[in-house]
C-alpha cells in the first residue's frame, strides 16, 4: 500500500491540431498589408488633386 496518487494524464495537444498560418493568399497578414497599402495609395491619390485641381481621369487621358 504506497500513499502515492495516481497521477492524472497530461494534456496533450497533437501538433497536427495546431496548423500554422499559410505563407501565401488569403491570411490576415497579407489582408492587412494590402489595405494599409491601399489607404496609403488613396490618401496620395486625394492629395495630389488637391494640389493639381485635376482628377484622376485627367491624369490617366479620360477627360
Amino acid at each position: 500500500m504506497s500513499s502515492e496518487k495516481p497521477s492524472k494524464p497530461a494534456i496533450e495537444t497533437e501538433e497536427s491540431a495546431i496548423e500554422p498560418d499559410p505563407a501565401f493568399g488569403w491570411n490576415l497578414y497579407a489582408e492587412r498589408i494590402n489595405g494599409r497599402f491601399a489607404m496609403i495609395g488613396f490618401v496620395a491619390l486625394l492629395v495630389l488633386e488637391f494640389f493639381t485641381h485635376q482628377d484622376f481621369f485627367t491624369w490617366v487621358g479620360l477627360r
